[in-house]
C-alpha cells in the first residue's frame, strides 16, 4: 500500500477485470477511484455494487472516445493515475464487426492519451506524480510456434485477429506518446484471465453456465489450444504493483504460469460440477461437450514469461489453476440467481457471439 492516497481513474471499470481492480482499490487501499465506463453489454454496475457506496468511489458514464467528456472528468477528479482497461475484447465479434474495436481500442486510447497530455499541461496536472497505465493482452504477440518458448517483453508483435491488431495498435500509441511527448506511461500485457464476474461470452463462465442449464458446452476445434490462465484477483494485484511502483516507459508481462489446453479446462470444470452440482441423471457433464468449428486464424498457444514483474516488483500469483478454477465454479453456482441472472436479462443469451452467431 502506498503511503499517500491517490486519485485513480479506471476506464472500463464496470467490466470484468476493471471491476475486480476497482473492488481491490476500494477494499484494500486508501485510494480514491473514479470509474469511466460507457456500459456496453459487457459492462455491469452490479459488479461494482459492493463498493459503490464508498465515499472514495465515483462513477462517470462516458465513452473514452468523448474528448470533451474526458476533459471534464480530468478537471473534476484531478487524477494521479489513469489505468486504461476500456476495450472491446471478444475475438469472434472482432472478426464479424471490427469497426467497434478500431474505434474504442485505437481511437479511444488516442483520445485518452491526449486528454491525459492536456491535463498534465494544465495547472491541475503534476507530471512527477502522474502515470498512464495501459492494460493490454498477450494476444498482441500472436502464436507461439515453439512449445518451449514464452512471450517476453521484447517478443515481436504479430497479431492474428482484428481484436489483437487493435490492441497492438493501442500499445504502440502509448509507447509513442511516452517517447514523443514524454507522457509518463507503462504497458502491461496479461494472459487469459478468469474468475468471478466474468461476462459469459468467454470460455470458462460460458462452460459453467451452459453445463448447469443442460445445454451443449461448445469447444472450438479439438480444444487443443493452449492458454496461460491467470486468476483475476492475482492480476489486479499485479496491476496495482505496476501502477504504484512500475517504471515509466517499461512493459511488464503478467501471467499465471498455468498452461492448459482448452479441452482440459472444460473437462476440469465438468469434474468440479460433477462433485458440487451433480446432474439429476448422475451422468458426467462431460457428455455435454460439443466440438464446434474453429475460429479463423485461431492461435494455438499463448504462454507468458512473468519473471520481470516478479523480480522487479515482487509480485507473484497466489492461486494455482486448480484452486482458482474451483473458486470460480463455486462463485457461479452461488450467483446463478443473482448476478448471472441479471447479466443474462439483457440481450445476451449465451449464444456464440461473432462469426455470424449474433452481435
Amino acid at each position: 500500500m502506498v503511503s499517500e492516497a491517490k486519485n485513480i481513474i479506471v476506464t472500463g471499470g464496470a467490466g470484468f477485470i476493471g471491476s475486480a481492480l476497482v473492488r481491490y482499490l476500494i477494499n484494500d487501499t486508501e485510494n480514491n477511484v473514479a470509474v469511466i465506463d460507457k456500459l456496453t453489454y459487457a459492462g455491469n454496475m452490479d459488479s461494482l455494487e459492493s463498493v459503490s457506496g464508498s465515499g472514495r468511489f465515483r462513477f462517470y458514464k462516458c465513452d473514452i472516445c468523448d474528448r470533451a467528456g474526458l476533459d471534464k472528468i480530468f478537471h473534476d477528479f484531478r487524477p494521479d493515475t489513469v489505468m486504461n482497461l476500456a476495450a472491446e475484447s471478444h475475438v469472434d465479434r472482432s472478426i464479424d464487426s471490427p469497426d467497434d474495436f478500431m474505434q474504442t481500442n485505437i481511437f479511444g486510447t488516442y483520445t485518452l492519451l491526449e486528454a491525459s497530455r492536456a491535463y498534465l499541461a494544465s495547472a491541475g496536472g503534476c507530471k512527477e506524480n502522474f502515470i498512464f497505465h495501459h492494460i493490454s493482452t498477450d494476444e498482441v504477440y500472436g502464436d507461439l510456434e515453439n512449445d518451449k518458448d514464452f512471450f517476453r517483453e521484447d517478443t515481436p508483435y504479430s497479431p492474428s485477429s482484428p481484436y489483437s491488431a487493435s490492441k497492438a495498435s493501442s500499445d504502440h500509441l502509448v509507447r509513442a506518446w511516452y517517447r514523443t511527448y514524454g507522457l509518463p506511461a507503462v504497458v502491461t500485457n496479461c494472459s487469459n484471465n478468469y474468475g468471478p464476474y466474468h461476462f459469459p461470452e468467454k470460455l470458462i463462465p460460458l462452460a459453467i453456465l451452459r453445463a448447469v442449464e443442460g445445454k451443449p458446452i461448445p469447444v472450438y476445434g479439438t480444444g487443443a489450444q493452449i492458454r496461460d490462465w491467470l486468476y483475476v484477483e492475482d492480476h489486479v494485484r499485479a496491476l496495482y504493483a505496476v501502477a504504484s511502483s512500475g517504471k515509466a516507459g517499461e512493459t511488464y508481462n503478467i501471467g499465471g504460469s498455468n498452461e492448459r489446453r482448452n479441452i482440459d479446462v472444460v473437462n476440469k470444470i465438468c469434474e468440479i460440477l460433477d462433485e458440487l452440482y451433480p446432474r439429476d441423471d448422475k451422468k458426467s457433464y462431460k457428455e455435454q461437450i460439443t466440438f464446434v468449428s474453429d475460429r479463423p486464424g485461431h492461435d494455438m498457444r499463448y504462454a507468458i514469461d512473468a519473471s520481470k514483474i516478479c523480480k522487479d516488483l515482487g509480485w507473484e500469483p497466489l492461486e494455482t489453476f486448480d484452486s482458482g478454477i474451483r473458486k470460480t465454479v463455486m462463485w457461479y453456482l452461488e450467483n446463478r440467481d443473482g448476478w448471472c441472472r441479471r447479466v443474462l436479462d439483457g440481450s445476451y443469451r449465451m449464444e456464440r457471439l461473432g462469426l455470424g452467431g449474433g452481435k
